[in-house]
């Protein structure tokens, strides 16, 4: 009977006790989180950011496509059509961010347009034989605030309008200056290092690369080096405005951007380099490049100048006589543009082609004259463009033009 009432005690003691602790615990006000918060932040200022509470990693998420209708005409006189081009013309998908900690960032770019993966890249070379999804693949280091580094797969600092994405150009695409002397992607090490000159500024950019282009399955012994040096003499352009075509956020001031480079490329296995059909033999080329930007309320001034030349002939035969020929000459594009405030632009374009002497019987002088209207909805992420040019292609060993054409574009831009 003891233990039965000692056992009673007990129970009735402990549960006094703990009824008092929970009256006397405060009670939880509501809208007060006890725990911190785990969900990830949200950002749509470019697209779609996404972020962890801890910062530890971030990731931006874009899309963009092109969408395109070109008539080229038979010829200036006949305005017939003889071809037309409807297609998606680039569809991209692109992921940035940072990994770590904000030192450590990376940029992966994908395509999926037929147009935009090199599908046919197979039948003119060996250093890639399947259709190319990955466009950048970009790992960045930054160990201190004025120096970047990076490791992978993107663009080489070449001529402006390569460097220039193909979705901020004020026409429908970049030049024939361009495809003929440009230096596209390529894999390898790069580096970033700016100068600040008080109000100006200089950018040093460098790459060494394998010289083979994205997506090479192997590389020869050479190697190619490049080198960029920018002078924004008046300061930064408005939202890297430097980095787009025409003068879409109508800079205040006045600002300009000097620029020159210097490519080598090392027994290179392409017409192009880094692009083109396979050589029959290897081949050692330069390529000096120089460019200029003005922008001012609207008004947009730029052109640049490329030379492309090798160390001796730039022919290569094989067994069978056939000929494949490095692509040298030199080349200029200028382009004037206006955009009203209504965000409507106005742009005239001009670009020449010349080859070099020992290419007069495989290269033709290139002279075109555009003229572009552009609607600017959301600045260059969703923009409508309606193009014109006048075309006209010269056998420099015949003296006789062999192409005089027209060719009319209409496309839509549409991103996030």
């Amino acid at each position: 009977m003891l233990t039965k009432n000692l056992l009673y005690t007990v129970l009735v003691t402990s549960f006094l006790t703990t009824n008092t602790l929970l009256c006397q615990e405060k009670p939880v006000e509501p809208g007060i989180e006890k725990s911190v918060n785990k969900n990830p932040y949200f950002n749509f200022k470019n697209g779609i950011g996404i972020a962890t509470p801890d910062s530890s990693y971030s990731m931006n998420i874009r899309f963009r496509m092109q969408n395109r209708f070109m008539m080229t005409t038979v010829s200036d006189e006949d305005l017939s059509p003889a071809s037309w081009e409807a297609r998606v013309r680039r569809c991209r998908l692109s992921f940035t961010g940072h990994v770590y900690n904000p030192k450590w960032s990376y940029y992966l770019q994908l395509s999926f347009s037929r147009g935009d993966m090199d599908w046919s890249v197979v039948d003119v070379t060996a250093q890639n034989t399947s259709p190319n999804v990955v466009r950048d693949a970009m790992i960045f280091y930054k160990p201190i605030k004025h120096l970047q580094l990076a490791l992978g797969q993107g663009k080489l600092p070449g001529n402006r309008q390569r460097v220039i994405s193909s979705g901020a150009q004020q026409f429908y695409d970049r030049s024939p200056v361009n495809a003929n002397f440009t230096l596209d992607r390529d894999f390898g090490v790069f580096a970033a290092y700016t100068i600040p000159m008080g109000k100006a500024k200089a950018i040093f950019k460098t790459a060494i690369t394998s010289g083979e282009g994205r997506n090479s399955v192997s590389s020869n012994p050479g190697l190619a080096y490049t080198g960029r040096l920018e002078l924004l003499l008046l300061g930064d352009f408005v939202e890297s405005g430097d980095y787009f075509e025409g003068d879409v956020a109508r800079e205040e001031r006045p600002k300009i951007s000097l620029a020159g480079g210097y490519h080598l490329n090392d027994l290179a296995v392409r017409t192009q380099g880094q692009l083109g059909k396979d050589l029959y033999g290897a081949k050692t080329y330069h390529v000096y490049l120089a460019d200029f930007l003005f922008k001012y309320k609207g008004w947009a001034l730029s052109s640049e100048y490329i030379r492309r030349d090798t160390e001796g002939s730039p022919i290569t035969k094989d067994s069978k006589g056939s000929v494949r020929t490095v692509v040298t000459g030199d080349g200029i594009n200028t382009q004037l543009s206006y955009c009203f405030k209504s965000r409507w632009e106005i742009a005239g374009r001009y670009s020449l082609v010349t080859p070099h002497t020992d290419q007069k019987a495989t290269m033709n002088q290139v002279n075109q004259y555009g003229l572009g209207v552009t609607k600017y909805v959301m600045r260059h992420k969703v923009k409508t463009q309606f193009n014109v040019f006048y075309n006209t292609e010269r056998n420099m060993a015949l003296s006789k033009d062999v192409i005089n054409n027209m060719f009319g574009v209409f496309q839509v831009e549409l991103g996030i």
